[in-house]
């Protein structure tokens, strides 16, 4: 074990006595050390525990001692999210454990060779059963365990402003070591930093593209930096949009949009493409059912004014506009014919044929990696695991607060980013996700929006300690 994981034990060791609302805290704060790891095992190759998951433990036993089993089987409850979230995991580990044997050497994968002692390393194999059938299958009960913990701090103690809160503590958090990860590489003290970076991956921590230091932080390499603050950045902005807090969401906001375009990763380019259209839309329409609720004319006079600031980038800064289409080129328009692009696209063709070579059933979770997210859903759980993911989204997304009882504006305003956060996180997966888990922050956002949407009668039949209602309790 290296200091991290010293630390989270001793963190989650005082979290188990400290207030419910700062073990949630705590653990939105840890999913920003993407590149920690708490220990290694090495009966699987050296895998890395990251310092999430294991103070996921933590934040689960200390929100079963102080509710119950109540809540966390109310998060199940049929046909809610969690519900389809649990047949999902199940099915999950069944093909994990029984397909690779099913299928083996009938196809070949990319798939993730561990050594103790060294570096990761993907390498096309002929289908069988290994690590990455396991940790891929602790993931997924990790990430089951996130959601329905999260569900039960909602519904039991849990505030909008907690959620605010946690979302604005990691923010900064996550800026500060961007920052940090500036100043160490053009001072020549990277070394500082290693502390966050002790994941058995590849990490590339020192890359520079246009004499920018790509930005890392406490991820193994810029485009998951950028992944995770997009996400952040959809969140941030939303609540700016919904009207709150504004002075500090506005400032974060913008902080998070300047670190993201100075990642120069393709993944933040695209995903702002993406995600701020679906904001401008969001905020328009929760105008029209909430006065007060959006920035409607804000947002309009920001798009009509663009071709205005572009025409005139254009005519007074000539050279400006060259060096940025240069930039694009390289980091866009020229990303499928480097050597990373071609990589890409064959780990992409190989998950496809492997989801044809296994009759659409998979190869199993965690047998196939890809570079697209649905790729790798047809690939390890084929067509049946897919569509439970699907309607488990589905099921998010169409969440609304039509039965709560006269539902506050900040409510709202956090439904509607954790759901901007969801939708990010599914952005940037699709081009780019490599493998099943997308994290305890995409868990930690669909509990929080199953919590939160869940309607006073829906509230009453919650199982409760005794196997009666929670209402009976009341």
């Amino acid at each position: 074990m290296n200091a991290m994981g010293l630390v989270t034990l001793i963190v989650g060791v005082v979290a188990l006595t400290a207030p419910v609302r700062w073990s949630f805290i705590i653990m939105v704060l840890s999913t920003v050390f993407g590149a920690a790891a708490a220990f290694s095992i090495p009966g699987l190759g050296g895998a890395s525990v990251l310092v999430p998951s294991l103070f996921l433990i933590f934040f689960a036993a200390r929100l079963f001692a102080a509710y119950g089993e109540g809540p966390f089987l109310g998060a199940l409850v049929p046909w809610r999210p969690g519900f389809f979230l649990l047949l999902l995991t199940a099915f999950g580990i069944f093909t994990a454990i029984f397909f690779p044997r099913m299928f083996q050497g009938m196809t070949q994968t990319m798939m993730v060779e561990r050594s103790i002692g060294a570096r990761s390393l993907i390498a096309l194999v002929p289908l069988r059963f290994s690590s990455n059938n396991i940790t891929q299958s602790v993931y997924a009960v990790g990430g089951l365990i996130c959601f329905i913990t999260t569900f039960a701090f909602f519904r039991r103690q849990g505030t909008p402003s907690a959620f605010i809160n946690g979302m604005l503590v990691v923010v900064g958090v996550n800026l500060g070591f961007a920052l940090a990860d500036i100043v160490t590489h053009f001072t020549h003290t990277d070394f500082l930093l290693s502390f966050v970076r002790t994941a058995n991956y590849a990490l590339l921590t020192n890359a520079e593209k246009g004499g920018l230091k790509r930005i890392s932080g406490t991820f193994p390499e810029a485009s998951a930096f950028a992944d995770f603050t997009l996400v952040l950045f959809a969140i941030v902005t939303s609540l700016w949009l919904g009207g709150i807090r504004s002075k500090v969401t506005g400032t974060l906001a913008g902080l998070l949009l300047v670190a993201l375009i100075l990642s120069t990763s393709a993944t933040a380019l695209v995903g702002l493409a993406a995600i701020l259209p679906i904001l401008s839309l969001q905020s328009f329409l929760a105008s029209r059912r909430e006065p007060g609720a959006g920035r409607p004319v804000l947002i309009v006079s920001i798009l009509a004014s663009m071709p205005l600031v572009i025409f005139f980038v254009l005519i007074v800064m000539p050279d400006l506009a060259r060096n940025l289409h240069d930039f694009l080129d390289e980091m866009l328009f020229s990303k499928a014919d480097s050597q990373s692009g071609r990589e890409r696209f064959m780990w992409n063709a190989m998950a496809y044929q492997a989801f044809l070579d296994t009759s659409g059933f998979g190869a199993g979770l965690g047998s196939a990696r890809a570079s697209s997210f649905g790729l790798v859903l047809l690939s390890n759980i084929g067509v049946f695991g897919t569509l439970l993911f699907a309607i488990f989204v589905a099921r998010l997304l169409m969440a609304d607060m039509r039965d709560l009882h006269s539902p506050s504006l900040e409510t709202a305003a956090v439904l509607r980013a954790a759901k901007a956060g969801i939708i990010t996180v599914l952005v940037s997966a699709a081009t780019s996700g490599t493998v099943y888990d997308l994290g305890l922050m995409f868990y930690i956002l669909a509990g929080s929006i199953s919590a939160f949407s869940v309607g006073a009668r829906q509230i009453r039949s919650d199982y409760s300690p005794q196997l009666g209602t929670v209402g009976e309790l009341r």
